[in-house]
């Protein structure tokens, strides 16, 4: 990090309420002082980004957090819309139409979130745009949902929590691969492919259920899973599905470039037009909200944080987060006993240790997507 870079501005306000005011009302008061009035919005349209929970998922963001950003866009004059891009994997999420039914019975109706869903990328998830990178490394154009690149103004509005492979889910990883389409997700996931150890596997076949490509096979003989290569797309589902750590990447790499990959992606997303960012530091779960189950949260609730650079918004909570004690009976406290435990003084490397994230703050700033270097603004 430039020590001489400016830093960005991160407003940030913690969950207090007064008996007459609630969370979404301190959502506005922030966001409105983090300069979300300076956008003109005016008879534009603006894709607010979020993700709508898997079934059977409960630490995704309420739909009133969605409600509290879409009601102060149309008091702009703009007209919202909440999005997000189908999965790769199985689950609700795949095609649109079972993507929105999901949304749907997890409360996001227009009614509740105060404007409509459109699913970005389209009903098969083929709807999408080859936008390019400016000083990508990794992509050189990246595949975007249409309706994501067809919006005048970008907003994301994320849940932070813990991942199996990025470490955590920010707005980087809400946005460069929650925008991608399928085949911009297949595009982000294709530098590696995980091995399983035959020592460890127990042949549960948890793994099969979380796989989209038939890129694993159950030998029903000696009762072990394999990795067929040819199939595989490299996402890494299956390793946050074992429950015996008997899943890993053989290549070194494989997570450091999917790193770089969702940066470049956010980068095509934001670049050269209106965006704002917004990112809630609640039940931090150990992984990601596309499961169709949660483990309860590693670390207290921090607070809600607005910036215009999404960069400095991850970086701003995950320093907030590791000052943050670990919560006890949780995934994370439970790697920390582990025999042999290696501390990495870090909470979403020891929850996570198959995964890591500081490569992808490293190469958001060398691309220029953002700035690792931020003052943090406090909001009463």
């Amino acid at each position: 990090m430039d020590e001489n870079q400016t830093a960005s501005k991160v407003y940030f306000t913690d969950f207090r309420c007064r008996p007459d005011e609630g969370r979404t009302d301190k959502l506005k008061r922030l966001i409105k002082a983090a300069g979300f009035d300076k956008i003109d919005m005016d008879g534009k349209f603006v894709a607010i980004k979020m993700h709508f929970g898997e079934q059977g998922n409960l630490t995704f963001l309420r739909p009133n957090y969605a409600r509290a950003v879409a009601d102060m866009v149309k008091q702009r004059g703009g007209k919202p819309f909440l999005t997000d891009c189908n999965t790769l994997y199985p689950g609700s999420r795949k095609n649109a139409i079972e993507h929105l039914y999901c949304a749907w019975e997890n409360g996001f109706t227009p009614l509740a979130a105060g404007c409509p869903v459109i699913i970005g990328d389209g009903l098969k998830g083929t709807d999408d745009v080859a936008v390019p990178v400016t000083g990508g490394e990794y992509v050189k154009e990246a595949k975007i949902g249409r309706a994501v690149m067809d919006a005048d103004i970008f907003i994301s509005l994320t849940h932070f929590k813990g991942h199996e492979m990025a470490g955590f889910g920010g707005a980087i990883k809400n946005i460069g691969m929650g925008c991608g389409s399928r085949a911009g997700k297949k595009d982000q996931h294709c530098n590696g492919k995980p091995h399983i150890d035959q020592d460890a596997c127990r042949g549960c076949r948890r793994c099969m259920s979380e796989c989209a490509n038939d890129g694993l096979v159950f030998d029903a003989e000696r009762k072990k899973m394999s990795i067929d290569n040819a199939k595989c797309v490299g996402c890494g589902r299956c390793i946050g599905a074992c429950n015996f750590d008997a899943i890993h990447f053989i290549n070194d790499a494989a997570v450091k470039e999917l790193n770089c990959r969702m940066a470049e992606y956010t980068k095509a997303v934001v670049y050269g037009r209106p965006n704002f960012h917004i990112s809630l530091v609640c039940e931090v779960s150990p992984t990601c909200d596309c499961h169709s189950g949660n483990d309860t949260a590693i670390i207290p609730d921090v607070g809600m944080f607005a910036s215009s650079d999404p960069l400095a918004l991850d970086q701003a909570c995950v320093d907030a987060c590791l000052k943050q004690a670990p919560l006890p009976h949780t995934q994370l406290t439970d790697e920390m006993a582990r025999p042999g435990f290696c501390d990495h003084h870090d909470h979403f490397d020891n929850t996570n240790p198959n995964a890591e994230y500081k490569t992808c703050l490293e190469h958001a700033e060398k691309i220029g997507l953002g700035t690792r270097a931020y003052e943090i603004v406090n909001v009463r």
